[in-house]
């Protein structure tokens, strides 16, 4: 339809019921205006993702897993509804704490930081974590795993999350409070898009004194990454904040297309929960729209919703929307596939060179 004429649904003089579930709430979002309108687009173009079986990252920035998000990502993953994650290290280490009963209260967010020092908390806005009881705790658990579990030889993050996955699953008091150790046991690749800007790469500074050399594989990362895109009949993100993880998933259509030159053409739907700007060269690269330009989505004008709002307020409605009206899927076990699906784009890279951009494009698998 043309949006410069006046036609559209009209906007009905919304009415409350205190028996209405959150599928009639969403109903009602979408049909107003402004984000609130974008939030109900956004909740069914996640439930159209999840109908026609894409392939569904997650990407994680901010302090989510400190309010306890990590339970929400928990289910969605056991009901199939996420496919892989790319998060910040910061969510990881975080979410661990629940997992092994480390202290973790509400606290309160004007308060003078002086004070908390002194009686060792520390604040994440109106989050309160212990220093010793929480951090210094979770930082032996971590120097542990990785002191006598890791081998000495090139790994990604999604292998590291993977074993600190499985060592919470079989050791920690509370497994079930993590999304790490579901992850583990759906097989779902979780990568840390800047692991060393994180208290867990901190952790591995014990070992490295001690002379154990890390080597991380950032290439062969980031090749499966784009390997999940191009083995994918149909793909979406559902991104949470903007940062870093947002551009490493939408990043995988230009290595695609710009670099390996398969015309893969990017993501088929985005879904972006932000409060950033984009006049002042904000939303961590750029707006979906504005990805077209660089092949990072198939469609400017379709599949793609951005809502700006608190992701503490609009995550939770997204995720209970797509619970409430989806059925559960079969998962798509990813962690298992990537060695196959690198394999796969590596050898329709050296079976079928491609000169050009305008050349035919490569059908995804």
């Amino acid at each position: 339809m043309d949006p410069h004429k006046f036609h559209g649904k009209d906007i009905p003089h919304i009415k409350l019921d205190p028996k209405m579930t959150i599928e009639d709430l969403v109903e009602v979002f979408s049909r107003s205006g402004f984000n609130g309108r974008k939030l109900g687009e956004a909740s069914k173009l996640y439930a159209k993702m999840i109908k026609e079986d894409a392939t569904i990252c997650l990407t994680l920035s901010g302090a989510m897993t400190p309010v306890g998000f990590g339970g929400i990502i928990k289910s969605l993953i056991e009901r199939g509804f996420i496919d892989w994650i790319i998060t910040t290290g910061a969510n990881v280490y975080h979410e661990d704490h629940f997992a092994w009963g480390l202290p973790i209260k509400q606290g309160h967010s004007e308060v003078d930081d002086m004070k908390l020092f002194k009686n060792e908390i520390v604040r994440i806005r109106d989050v309160y974590i212990k220093f010793y009881e929480t951090l210094e705790a979770e930082d032996q658990i971590i120097q542990k795993m990785v002191g006598k579990n890791f081998l000495d030889k090139p790994f990604t993050t999604a292998e590291f999350c993977n074993l600190m996955g499985r060592i919470t699953k079989e050791k920690s008091k509370y497994p079930e409070k993590s999304f790490i150790s579901t992850a583990y046991d759906y097989d779902v690749p979780v990568y840390i898009s800047t692991i060393k800007d994180s208290s867990l790469a901190l952790n591995l500074a014990v070992q490295r004194l001690q002379g154990k050399i890390y080597n991380l594989d950032f290439v062969r990362e980031i090749i499966e990454q784009a390997s999940i895109l191009f083995n994918s009949k149909k793909s979406g993100i559902v991104e949470i904040g903007g940062g870093v993880p947002k551009n490493t998933a939408q990043q995988t259509g230009p290595l695609l297309d710009q670099i390996l030159r398969r015309n893969n053409g990017g993501q088929d739907y985005i879904i972006q929960i932000t409060d950033a700007r984009p006049d002042t060269g904000g939303l961590s690269g750029a707006t979906l729209q504005e990805g077209k330009s660089w092949g990072k989505v198939q469609d400017a004008h379709n599949g793609m919703v951005t809502v700006y709002a608190d992701a503490t307020i609009a995550f939770p409605i997204l995720a209970l929307y797509v619970m409430s009206n989806q059925k559960t899927r079969k998962p798509k076990r990813l962690y298992k596939k990537l060695d196959q699906f690198y394999q796969n784009l590596s050898n329709d890279y050296f079976k079928k060179p491609l000169k050009s951009k305008k050349q035919k494009s490569t059908k995804r698998k």
